[in-house]
């Protein structure tokens, strides 16, 4: 494909339209209901989302990762390994961002906020209801660090096996587990025609959420 072609390839947005009437006053609230619509379209990975971290240097990072809760319309809950290259950015730097993006509904996400560990209680919980071999791979995996080959990955993985042989389910590594990011601002996006989309934007204001619309 050349540049040419790249550049030519478009999609005109035209679903559906987003006013400050269509919304519920709670940020989060709104999402939940975003993501419900998402669900029921029976999307690709609907709890999928882009998470950026940066590091102590200034560098943005971004990845892929899941969204496993929405404890009391607090915040986005999301697990991983702490000592993965996200868990020390955000031990050095707990701020990040987020976009979800639902092209089958014309539609994107994006919140920035605080992050703060889970609840030691949540992330037992929740490991222990993973299936037993994403149980053994978060033992098995020192995430983001470089290994030698996809062997030494497999028979770290046959390790674990044999030394929690029978115990189900498995303890949940010290290493392991979640994070929630408590949202100070999240956007709304809807596709509109000719690149006019409608933006609306929550900004937290003490306990209250402060609604504008943004020029696209």
């Amino acid at each position: 494909m050349t540049d040419q072609q790249l550049a030519a390839l478009r999609q005109t947005y035209s679903q559906r339209t987003l006013t400050e009437a269509d919304v519920l006053p709670d940020a989060v609230g709104q999402f939940r209901a975003w993501l419900e619509e998402a669900i029921a379209a029976q999307l690709d990975e609907p709890t999928a989302l882009t998470l950026a971290t940066v590091n102590e240097a200034g560098q943005p990072a971004a990845r892929i990762v899941l969204l496993k809760g929405l404890p009391n319309d607090e915040g986005f809950l999301f697990f991983t390994n702490y000592d993965s290259r996200k868990g020390q950015e955000l031990a050095s730097s707990p701020l990040a961002a987020m976009t979800f993006f639902w092209p089958g509904l014309e539609r994107q996400v994006r919140i920035e906020g605080r992050v703060e560990k889970a609840l030691e209680s949540v992330s037992t919980e929740y490991f222990q209801s993973r299936p037993r071999g994403s149980q053994v791979g978060a033992w098995a995996s020192p995430q983001s660090q470089p290994i030698r080959s996809r062997e030494e990955l497999e028979q770290r993985e046959q390790e674990i096996e044999r030394q929690f042989a029978g115990q189900e389910p498995l303890p949940r590594p010290p290493h392991w587990g979640g994070y929630l990011l408590r949202p100070q601002r999240v956007e709304f996006w809807q596709g509109r025609p000719s690149r006019l989309h409608d933006r609306i934007v929550y900004e937290r204001v003490g306990l209250d959420w402060r609604l504008s619309r943004l020029a696209p």
